[in-house]
């Protein structure tokens, strides 16, 4: 039996007091760091693999169904007004489209055929890489996409929560980690859920830090989206100039992010 479909340890769950389901929930969320931990070389390889290749115009796809797709939505999502790249850099698609990030569209996984179609429409290259999310390892529109991709000459990886799943042998860059059975019996969005954003934010991260859209440890290219974005930009640049904060604020502002107000700073400086 696969690892994410194993019984709870846990019985009765109905008859715990609230507190005593919390602490136990809590217990097996412990467990989910240190199985990421023991995959750092197998990201790291495909991590090493990603950036050259967005390097020269390659872009990142995830793709997933329920949990797994929105949780590849989600990491996508956030790149470009954390990093201030294109919305095209990294892209998120779910198995149902749209609709099913936020209601479940009933049979959408099944298809293994929809994945590639999907990704056709943003047009493809073989510096492009594709990252199957799926904690079991079988949904068909993941392996359908991945296969799919890895004929095509892009670049495939997975994340999954059970090991020697057909989605890992489908790609060339399987990342499994095996958090042990759910709390309540089945549900992925738990533990494995919360690997699959471990994992995700790891290469997300990675990748931008090491395509320079980080300076030191600041988001110099995050958009100026709201007035805390706004303020924490120019906190940083008086950090790294020394200006008051309205002088800093008026330069962030006409300058529209926090590398260029900087560099500006310093070009003009004498």
């Amino acid at each position: 039996m696969k690892t994410t479909e194993s019984s709870s340890k846990y019985e009765n769950l109905e008859r715990m007091e609230v507190s005593e389901l919390l602490h136990h929930i809590n217990a097996e969320d412990h467990k989910v760091a240190p199985a990421v931990k023991e995959k750092i070389p197998a990201i790291s390889a495909l991590v090493d693999q990603i950036v050259p290749r967005m390097r020269e115009g390659g872009r990142l796809f995830y793709i997933g169904a329920g949990t797994s797709g929105r949780l590849g939505i989600l990491d996508a999502s956030e790149c470009p007004p954390t990093y201030g790249v294109p919305h095209d850099w990294v892209i998120g698609l779910i198995a149902g489209g749209d609709t099913a990030i936020r209601k479940a569209v009933e049979n959408a996984e099944d298809d293994p055929e929809m994945a590639w179609k999907d990704i056709q429409e943003y047009g493809v290259s073989e510096l492009d890489t594709v990252i199957g999310i799926a904690a079991s390892g079988s949904t068909p529109y993941v392996i359908g996409g991945v296969k799919a991709a890895k004929e095509n000459g892009l670049l495939t990886g997975c994340i999954t929560c059970n090991t020697e799943s057909l989605l890992a042998r489908s790609v060339e860059c399987p990342i499994e980690v095996v958090v042990g059975p759910e709390f309540v019996t089945g549900s992925t969005r738990m533990k494995s859920g919360t690997a699959q954003k471990l994992v995700l934010n790891m290469i997300s991260t990675t990748v931008m830090i090491k395509l320079g859209r980080v300076k030191g440890n600041k988001m110099v290219d995050m958009q100026l989206s709201n007035a805390k974005l706004v303020d924490r930009g120019t906190k940083m640049i008086m950090e790294a100039t020394g200006l008051d904060y309205q002088t800093a604020n008026d330069l962030l502002l006409s300058e529209g992010s926090v590398r260029n107000a900087t560099e500006y700073y310093y070009k003009n400086k004498a």
